[in-house]
């Protein structure tokens, strides 16, 4: 009985002295955390994603009071995060950014481009593919399709559909840009959501050679740039670029595109006039970007048909409830 009974309250009474020690250590040795750091941590998304450029939220957190960081970095909390932070730092944040998002710049997948080679790596990777002359797709500045930016996405915003190309879901993505940091052949852009116009294509290529790689490849033809009201489109390096502070989202650009590179998800629309409501301020007028509305001050003003790109300025403008936009189908 002696045998069993004395090592057990030797052990007991070891357990408890080390017990006692780790108590009377946690207290001597405890690491005082500054109370804003753990409420900034409290009101962050918990993303853990690492686009503020700190390790996590924890770390982001203690680099804001600690170091001065910018309380406006968290993308996945956005604005309202921001300023929640802000109250707790007692300063002022701007929050008047607009949301940006992660788009993919090409549409060269396996239906539009051609496979060049077949990579038998054991590494199937963006990364490793891009190191064989380019990819093993024919236009050497396309979506590779192995999923180094799905990989790297904390909320499963980005995907590589069956045509081997990485589309996003824009209302997953949290704007961390990780996608955009992974992806070797730079073909994700963060761009503003609100903004629905884009060209869709990364090539350098002259047109001949980027048509022949991929059949939905910008040209740089510049039929889009002549034909932008608002001179938002310039063509560099033979690829089409647009200027989203000074696109209205009119999507003319993508209906004259040869190639379809631009894409548009806005609808075309027609102003009109309700002339029982105009009362001839001529607001609508001096805002149109294209002098698409003509008229004289108290007299009824008109749309010219042939002039309107649809990009409800003039809608949004107006007081009186005088213009409505027409969907054209």
């Amino acid at each position: 009985m002696e045998a069993i009974l004395i090592p057990a309250i030797v052990l007991g009474l070891t357990g408890l002295a080390m017990g006692l020690f780790l108590a009377f250590a946690s207290i001597k040795f405890e690491v005082e955390v500054d109370p804003k750091i753990e409420a900034i941590s409290g009101v962050l998304p918990g993303a853990n994603c690492g686009g503020c450029g700190f390790p996590g939220c924890s770390g982001y957190a203690a680099a804001i009071v600690e170091e001065g960081a910018p309380m406006s970095l968290c993308a996945p909390g956005g604005g309202a995060v921001a300023a929640k932070i802000g109250e707790i730092m007692g300063a002022s944040v701007d929050v008047s950014g607009e949301k940006v998002v992660a788009r993919v710049l090409c549409q060269g997948d396996n239906t539009r481009t051609t496979k060049i080679y077949e990579f038998a790596g054991e590494i199937q990777t963006c990364a490793a593919m891009a190191l064989y002359a380019g990819g093993d797709k024919s236009c050497m500045y396309s979506c590779l399709g192995h999923g180094d930016c799905e990989k790297v996405c904390p909320v499963n915003a980005i995907k590589v559909n069956e045509r081997g190309i990485a589309e996003v879901d824009e209302e997953k993505c949290i704007s961390c840009g990780l996608c955009q940091k992974a992806c070797p052949k730079k073909v994700i852009a963060m761009l503003p959501q609100n903004k629905k116009v884009t060209v869709t294509c990364s090539s350098r290529d002259k047109g001949a050679v980027a048509k022949k790689n991929c059949s939905v490849a910008c040209i740089g033809c510049g039929i889009c740039a002549k034909n932008c009201p608002v001179e938002a489109i310039t063509v560099i390096g033979n690829l089409a670029k647009i200027d989203p502070a000074k696109c209205i989202s009119c999507g003319i650009c993508a209906t004259k595109c040869p190639t379809k590179a631009i894409v548009s998800d806005v609808e075309l629309k027609k102003a009109e006039i309700i002339e029982e409501n105009c009362k001839g301020c001529t607001a609508c007028a001096r805002k149109c970007p294209v002098g698409a509305i003509e008229g004289v001050v108290k007299e009824k003003h008109h749309v010219i048909p042939e002039k309107c790109v649809g990009c409800g300025i003039c809608f949004d403008t107006c007081k009186f409830k005088a213009i409505k936009l027409n969907v054209i189908k």
